[in-house]
């Protein structure tokens, strides 16, 4: 199975980006052919300019020729993981422009007079992997709007439940949760 990975953090020395390597390791030893597209180290530009919001309904004049790489690599993928800190009850600034600038009309979703349909078909399986500042008491006071992202959005575009792991309080982990929390995902990915 081909799967992009998609990882969302600036700094390579991060538990963060452990994570991003268990994941790429676990799926690659189960035989599955990992695209990994690593936000920061390709130079990722998040925010969307006036000309890709002015054709944004345009299909597929919308696809322009700096993002129409990054959509053929997700309509080319049968399954996709993303692995990400929460930052401010949030996705990181590059992850979220990545979802407004790829996850376009007639890539992510179709809409047929008005109505809204999901459009990524090829891909089977996704998963959400995550770290949060936050234990889980205060996210779960603040509505946890990741997580409440995904599992609402994520259902609907790509139409397959998807997986959600979160290691909660990162900066107040000791070393046996964080190896736990690393031994959680490969596991998780070891099954994908």
């Amino acid at each position: 199975m081909r799967v992009l990975v998609v990882h969302a953090h600036p700094v390579e020395t991060s538990f963060n980006r452990a994570i991003h390597d268990t994941v790429v390791a676990a799926l690659t030893a189960k035989g599955h052919l990992v695209d990994d597209l690593n936000l920061y180290d390709e130079g990722f530009r998040a925010a969307m300019s006036r000309d890709e919001r002015l054709r944004y309904h345009e299909v597929p004049e919308n696809q322009t020729p700096e993002i129409k790489p990054y959509v053929d690599r997700l309509l080319g993928t049968d399954a996709a993981v993303f692995v990400f800190p929460v930052w401010n009850y949030g996705f990181p600034a590059i992850l979220k422009g990545y979802f407004d600038r790829i996850f376009l009309p007639g890539v992510s979703f179709r809409l047929d007079d008005g109505k809204l349909s999901p459009n990524l078909d090829n891909i089977r399986k996704v998963a959400f992997i995550t770290t949060y500042g936050g234990d889980r008491w205060r996210t779960w006071l603040m509505g946890d709007p990741p997580r409440k992202v995904v599992k609402r959005w994520g259902w609907a575009t790509f139409r397959t439940p998807p997986q959600y792991l979160a290691l909660y309080d990162m900066n107040n982990n000791g070393e046996a949760r964080l190896k736990g929390f690393l031994d959680k995902v490969r596991s998780h990915m070891s099954a994908f």
